[in-house]
């Protein structure tokens, strides 16, 4: 049996395979003619280039997923080395000023003026 959501009963009633495969009387657009062209230019396909272009570069992703998914314990911020532990380190240092900061304006603003 199939299902679909109800917007008159809000919730799900019993319904017929394409009622429910396209809900609410919304039909496939199946159209066999190609669209017009919107300009006189012609436009290579993304399938026409050759596979060895050199504005793909190299797939590094393969390469990447053996670093993050090695188990050495490491959190995955911390994974790719120096730069990693900089940036960290950087975040966590300007965190704590800004905290430091933020407390010494506080105190700063509770005290009386002194006339």
């Amino acid at each position: 049996m199939y299902y679909k959501f109800s917007g008159f009963a809000q919730r799900l009633v019993g319904a017929t395979a394409a009622a429910a495969y396209n809900p609410q009387g919304l039909k496939p657009i199946v159209s066999t003619e190609s669209p017009a062209p919107i300009s006189g230019t012609t436009s290579k396909l993304a399938s026409d280039f050759p596979a060895t272009d050199s504005y793909l570069g190299k797939n590094k992703v393969p390469d990447l997923q053996k670093i993050f998914q090695r188990a050495d314990g490491l959190p995955v911020h911390l994974k790719r080395g120096v730069p990693d532990r900089l940036l960290y380190r950087t975040t966590m240092a300007l965190t704590i000023g800004g905290t430091i900061y933020c407390l010494v304006a506080l105190y700063m603003a509770s005290q009386p003026r002194q006339q």
